[in-house]
């Protein structure tokens, strides 16, 4: 009887642990799942807040990228310090194929030439993977002036501000507050920076007429220039924008040196494999030529083109050597 009734007890305790087992190997299982699509996300770093210009671009081309790549792109804002926080966020990530940064010339070409300790060194830390665009900066005036054009805005300033005014940028140090110098130092009036954390909070402020005027990019004022709440009134470049074709060139203006014109790019952490690389570059190649893709970024004012990790490279280098000569001959110092 006790022999039987402990066999008994062997075959419910061999039971118990064999369902124990299952159910640990299933739950194994699942979580090996789950971290594999975690280790699938690619992350896609973004230095400004949501509602700007880069924001929205960042955003669509996740949408789009998503299905290039078979694995969930998600949009990681770290603004702040124009794109210097997402930078160094950058640097620290793990060079696994899985982290990128979508960001504009100020970050990687500008930014560390006015910044005494920014925190990255984009030749050592990163590596370009693929380019897509290329913008110009613009001079817009809020809906509360009375200026349609740079003339306008400067008499009004010396009439209705004393000579005296205040310019919104998107960042400090940045190619549109050398501008806003320039603009000042040729008109004779004294335009001050204002720096602000994104080309949104500045737009946001200009829609309220806290503030007069703002430079940024095209992409960041076209659709409140149509819409006739802001206006653009005049454009870097070597010519006019075909969305803008009434609006002059700084350089019809008499303000030249500014003909070489911003780029979008995405970078990766140094040491980030090149098949990880090559594989992303390719997919963004495969997106940009989508038409659709192509219509919404030209209405937003950018310049299709895309570009490969050595072409963006070369055109990286190139650019901040053109602005390494305005930095110095401006006197600025680095801060």
């Amino acid at each position: 009887m006790g022999g039987l009734f402990s066999r008994q007890i062997s075959r419910r305790s061999l039971g118990v642990v064999a369902r124990s087992l299952a159910v640990g190997v299933l739950g194994a299982a699942m979580l090996a799942g789950a971290a594999q699509a975690q280790n699938n996300t690619v992350r896609l770093l973004v230095g400004f807040p949501p509602g700007g210009g880069t924001d929205a671009i960042a955003r669509m081309l996740a949408e789009k990228l998503k299905d290039q790549l078979g694995s969930s792109v998600i949009v990681d804002n770290r603004a702040g310090a124009g794109g210097q926080i997402a930078a160094q966020v950058l640097k620290t990530a793990h060079p696994d194929g899985t982290t990128f940064f979508l960001t504009h010339d100020h970050t990687i070409s500008i930014l560390p030439q006015v910044v005494k300790n920014p925190g990255f060194d984009p030749a050592k830390d990163f590596v370009a993977v693929a380019g897509f665009a290329t913008f110009v900066n613009a001079l817009a005036v809020s809906g509360g002036t009375p200026a349609k054009s740079v003339n306008d805005y400067v008499a009004w300033v010396k009439s209705a501000q004393a000579g005296k005014g205040t310019v919104g940028v998107p960042a400090p140090a940045s190619v549109p507050e050398f501008l806003v110098k320039l603009i000042g130092q040729k008109y004779a009036v004294d335009l001050q920076a204002a720096p602000y954390r994104g080309s949104a909070p500045m737009i946001g402020d200009m829609l309220g007429n806290q503030i007069a005027a703002g430079v940024g990019s095209i992409p960041d004022f076209i659709e409140n220039h149509k819409a006739g709440k802001i206006r653009v009134v005049a454009v870097l470049g070597g010519t006019r924008q075909a969305l803008l074709p009434d609006v002059p060139t700084f350089a019809e203006l008499g303000l030249a040196g500014f003909e070489d014109v911003p780029y979008y790019g995405i970078f990766a952490p140094a040491g980030t494999p090149k098949a990880a690389i090559d594989k992303f570059a390719e997919a963004v190649s495969k997106v940009v030529a989508m038409p659709d893709v192509r219509d919404r970024l030209t209405a937003m004012g950018l310049t299709v083109g895309y570009m490969s990790p050595s072409q963006l490279a070369s055109r990286e280098q190139a650019y901040t050597k053109v602005w390494a000569k305005i930095i110095k001959d401006s006197g600025f110092q680095p801060q």
